[in-house]
């Protein structure tokens, strides 16, 4: 192409996109009120060429080429400018190119499409290692997103009061609110001047990257967020509910009284703030009910029906109360979104409905317009859903998760009700490792996710979210799940497995794709049967450390002082029972023990194996092209290798935590001396496959450059390991073989352990 024309009154975005594309010709940018004679790049709202056929309601890519490089590409959205042109480069299948030349009209499936939950960009992996804020964002607008998730902390850990042995301000680091960012005249004071100027700033600099490259800022916060203690002394007539852990605080925090005018003052102020530093923002998604954050007098986790005085008086039944409480949490979301639509009149407030099981209906009846709600079914009402896992019916709870790829039949008209009554509600679908298969990268399973994107659409949604983002899109070169996202997007038309086998070829050549390919296809046969392992397949893999812990019949066998290079980052307290207990984190069961015996049971038969053949495989298939000396194609099959390779590790770390759970809690209940040494015998065999996964997945990082996993460069953290993770593998491997023979033991009386320094009157209870 001779050159490239976009308006003269181009936005930041047509700029941006004619620059990526003048990078990757070398031809030159001119500014012009018309089109000119190469190849033009313009937002539909230019009216430089509107397609006759372009929809009315959805918004759409218009792509028109010629051999001789000129053409145009046009979009509805900034953001698709960057699609066009990703698609323009690789992505665009056969019967597409073949009709470029007479142009091509790509409708949108979604108009509303946001990263959700941002595992690197705003959330708790955001000190990843390698991880580049301006080249994730381009991948969110090639990839087919609209919206970028923007209030992402600045440090590694948020500024919060504590105190020794609690654990609680460490979950003040993902979904930041207000308070991190803003004052209002109530709160000057409360945290130090540069701690806010510093995580405002890094708000703007995101939010300034997603105007780049089209895409529309946004927050998600848990809201409403405590106040420290002091500011209750100055006004303690502003005390509302009580929010803190029962295990994991030990100072008690409390949330505003959402329901006083100066609270709801105080929201305005801070929303008009953020307005003003980011006219562009244009959602806010409201979580609540955990992470220091609560509404009052709702039922669920810590807040528990209480609250401050001036919402509900005393003796109402728990209906009235639930009705009360969701009328003031519709009127907390109305507030906000009245504050913001001064800046900005389409701003939206979406609220996260799972935790109002009992005032779900309440606050239902009250949405419509920029009030809305998200989660992953019309179906939710609490959190229980009627999604089992696909191939065990007995373990539910896989909505929103990997496994979670089709819609049932009563969602289409749940869904239908509710646009006809003005709320458009957010469906999430999960797109990479986050809350699946922590702290891993990389997996592909593009089929499945393309399944559940599509029966999304099918079911008639215009608004989505994909729980995680692209995670650490900058580490993952060869991963075939954005493809897969960008084609449900906007080629619903076409294969997926045409679609795949293209990007495939783009990859290693004609020769190989087909081998890749059925590679991917492999894998999400063998990740479908893993198990959904309560805390487990989600962030608790790596809060309960199960990669560096020692693998032990009798965890507390070994002296305190040995353990600590772990528990000082996992999210344990002195009298949590997940100290020394694999299957349980503070009141919850997360294995029973028939549950870790099937579970196990059912890793060594279905999913085991499965990855071992493939392994297999992928190594016959690597060896032959080294032979050819095809270094390309053993780069791109080799990074797929570690990744499952790591995938294994990770499997067998979880069976063995299972296995734990039956043998252990098996022995414990039993007085049979036969059952027990069976039981014994089982463990030692699980520990023995242990000190070899561990080995092996030790020489795995200390021998390949795959970005396999989230490393932290920041250093370790609960919820992922920092860089000296192969010296917390040694320790586990040395105390794994030394105290293997320990009799399994349990000390149940954990709970009671006072805090580290405490002393009960003498006689009392016995000191430990």
């Amino acid at each position: 192409m001779n050159q490239i024309t976009i308006p003269a009154t181009a936005t930041l975005a047509e700029q941006q996109a004619a620059a990526v594309l003048a990078d990757r010709t070398s031809a030159p940018v001119f500014a012009s009120d018309q089109p000119g004679p190469g190849f033009n790049i313009a937002l539909a709202e230019q009216d430089w060429i509107q397609p006759d056929a372009a929809p009315a309601q959805k918004p759409w890519i218009w792509l028109r080429q010629k051999a001789d490089g000129t053409g145009e590409l046009i979009a509805s959205q900034g953001s698709f400018l960057f699609t066009g042109l990703n698609l323009l480069e690789q992505g665009l299948p056969s019967t597409a190119r073949e009709q470029l030349s007479k142009g091509v009209l790509l409708p949108a499936s979604f108009s509303f499409h946001r990263p959700h939950y941002d595992a690197c960009l705003t959330q708790y992996w955001r000190s990843a290692r390698g991880f580049e804020d301006e080249a994730y964002v381009r991948k969110l607008a090639e990839t087919g997103f609209t919206h970028c998730e923007v209030n992402s902390l600045q440090a590694h850990f948020p500024y919060e009061e504590s105190i020794e042995s609690e654990f609680y301000p460490q979950f003040y680091t993902y979904c930041a609110g207000f308070n991190h960012f803003v004052n209002s005249k109530l709160t000057e004071g409360l945290w130090p001047e540069h701690y806010l100027e510093a995580n405002l700033n890094r708000l703007k600099h995101l939010a300034g990257l997603a105007k780049r490259y089209g895409l529309k800022p946004g927050l998600l916060m848990f809201e409403p967020r405590n106040m420290p203690e002091k500011f209750f002394v100055k006004y303690p007539t502003l005390r509302g509910a009580r929010v803190d852990h029962p295990f994991r605080s030990r100072l008690p925090r409390y949330c505003l009284a959402q329901d006083h005018p100066v609270t709801q003052r105080h929201y305005r102020e801070v929303m008009e703030k953020l307005m003003d530093a980011v006219p562009e923002l244009s959602y806010l998604s409201v979580w609540s009910n955990d992470s220091g954050a609560g509404f009052e007098h709702t039922s669920s986790l810590y807040v528990g029906r209480n609250g401050g005085p001036y919402m509900i008086r005393e003796w109402r039944n728990h209906e009235k109360i639930a009705q009360a409480a969701g009328k003031s949490i519709v009127a907390y979301m109305d507030n906000l979104q009245q504050a913001a639509a001064k800046k900005n009149p389409d701003f939206d407030v979406i609220l996260r409905l799972e935790p109002f099981k009992m005032e779900h209906d309440t606050i239902k009846a009250g949405l419509g317009g920029h009030l809305t709600w998200e989660g992953p079914s019309m179906l939710v009402k609490g959190y229980s859903l009627p999604y089992p896992h696909p191939k065990y019916p007995e373990n539910m709870g896989v909505a929103g998760s990997l496994l979670h790829t089709t819609m049932d039949e009563t969602e289409a008209p749940a869904l239908a009700a509710s646009q006809s009554a003005d709320v458009d509600p957010v469906l999430n679908y999960s797109g990479c490792g986050l809350m699946n298969h922590e702290p891993l990268l990389g997996l592909p399973f593009p089929r499945m996710l393309h399944r559940k994107i599509s029966a999304l659409r099918d079911i008639g949604a215009n608004r989505v979210s994909c729980f995680g983002g692209l995670a650490h899109a900058e580490a993952t070169p060869f991963w075939p799940n954005p493809v897969a996202i960008q084609a449900a997007q906007f080629l619903s038309g076409e294969s997926i497995d045409d679609i795949l086998l293209s990007f495939a070829t783009d990859l290693v050549g004609p020769a190989h794709a087909a081998k890749l390919d059925a590679a991917w296809s492999e894998f999400e046969a063998a990740i479908i049967w893993q198990p959904l392992v309560g805390l487990y397949s989600a962030f608790g893999y790596c809060w309960q450390r199960t990669w560096d812990r020692p693998f032990v019949p009798d965890i507390e066998a070994i002296p305190q002082h040995e353990r600590r290079y772990y528990e000082k980052h996992g999210c344990f307290q002195h009298n949590n029972p997940g100290v020394n207990d694999l299957g349980k984190d503070v009141l919850f069961d997360l294995i029973t023990r028939e549950q870790g015996d099937k579970m196990g049971r059912d890793m060594d038969t279905e999913v085991l194996p499965r990855v071992r053949a493939l392994l297999e495989k992928l190594a016959g298939t690597i060896a032959s092209m080294e032979a050819d000396r095809d270094a390309t194609a053993i780069r791109v099959f080799g990074d797929l290798r570690d990744r499952i390779q790591a995938f294994q590790h990770w499997v067998v770390g979880l069976r063995n935590v299972c296995t734990w759970c039956a043998t252990v809690y098996g022995y414990l209940e039993t007085d049979d001396d036969n059952e027990r040494a069976a039981h014994e015998q089982r463990l030692q065999e699980a520990i023995d496959l242990d000190l070899e996964n561990t080995a092996g997945l030790l020489e795995l990082i200390e021998g390949t450059d795959t970005e396999f996993m989230v490393v932290s460069a920041a250093g370790n953290h609960t919820y992922f390991y920092g860089e000296d993770l192969p010296d917390l593998l040694r320790n586990r491997l040395r105390l794994t073989a030394e105290y293997r023979h320990h009799k399994p033991r349990i000390d149940g009386d954990i709970l009671w352990r006072p805090v580290p320094g405490t002393h009960w009157p003498e006689g009392w209870v016995a000191q430990t």
